[in-house]
Order: structure tokens, then C-alpha cells, then sequence
């Protein structure tokens, strides 16, 4: 059996949030939908999700035509049956984590990031796949007490601790 592995810089507004799932039926994308705007009152975001059987289409959903255009365009070149794409703009992943998380249709998450990404995808001749991701750079050292200080104030700054 051949195959290819290829990596997929994702492209995303700097000031954007993703987050990159698999999942298993075309109700997904409905679902997901319901999910996000049930979350966050007035929510903007992008939904694609890339359908492996039948007409093997990207279905979109969302609230904001540029991020379901960026959705799309990601969805497309990754290409991998049965993932999800949600582009936030304006929240963060931990406020809908939960609730994409519990659509039953739902299977697994690779990431939710604002960070660069990359997606390692393998393809074979029936398809392609997701082994995983690459979510921003690699670690420069183990943080010392000013680092603790700077994540301690950065949080309870955009108010995700009191």
C-alpha cells in the first residue's frame, strides 16, 4: 500500500481562533451550528465540514461569511473525509470546547488554537486523513517566577481567573 504525507499550513486571520475536529455524519454540520450560537450570544464564526461519502462536499454553516470563505478554503486543502473547521472571531475555544464536544456526532478534536498551524494529513488511494497537527513553535525553556506572574495576570487580565 503507497501513501503521501503532507503538511497544510492553515490559514486564519491573525486575531482568529480554530478549532479542527472529526466527527462522523452530515448532521454534523447543523449540530455544530446549533452548538456555537447556543454558547455565545451574537457568536461570529465559519463552519466547514468536509463530507467523505456521497457527494463528498464541504458544507458550511456559521454566522460570518468571510470565516465560513476561510472555513472553506481550509476544509479544501486539507481534504480529510469527515473533519471540521470552525473559524472564531471575537471569542475563545474554551467558551464552545464543551459544547462541540458534546455533539453526539462528534468523534474527536485535534486542536483549538490562535496560534499558527500546520496539519500533517496522510493520503492514500482512497483518501485522506488527519494524523495531527502542529499548533505553534516548540518550547524555548521551563518558566521561571516572572513567567508565573505574566500567566497569572494575562488570565485574570481577559478574565478567565479572579
Amino acid at each position: 500500500m503507497s501513501y503521501k504525507i503532507d503538511v497544510v499550513s492553515v490559514k486564519k486571520p491573525e486575531s482568529s481562533n480554530i478549532i479542527i475536529g472529526q466527527t462522523h455524519f452530515i448532521k454534523t454540520v447543523e449540530d455544530v451550528y446549533e452548538a456555537l450560537v447556543s454558547s455565545v450570544p451574537g457568536i461570529k464564526f465559519g463552519l466547514a465540514f468536509c463530507e467523505s461519502s456521497g457527494a463528498c462536499k464541504v458544507r458550511l454553516e456559521g454566522t460570518d461569511e468571510n470565516l465560513k470563505k476561510i472555513a472553506a478554503k481550509n476544509a479544501m486543502d486539507v481534504g480529510a473525509g469527515h473533519t471540521f473547521f470552525v473559524l472564531l472571531d471575537g471569542t475563545y475555544p474554551i467558551n464552545v470546547l464543551n459544547a462541540i464536544k458534546n455533539v453526539p456526532e462528534v468523534c474527536s478534536i485535534f486542536c483549538a488554537t490562535a496560534n499558527p498551524l500546520e496539519v500533517v494529513v496522510i493520503e492514500t488511494a482512497q483518501g485522506r486523513g488527519i494524523i495531527g497537527v502542529v499548533d505553534g513553535a516548540k518550547p524555548t525553556g521551563v518558566e521561571d517566577d516572572s513567567d508565573i506572574a505574566w500567566r497569572k495576570e494575562f488570565l485574570r487580565k481577559i478574565g478567565y481567573k479572579l
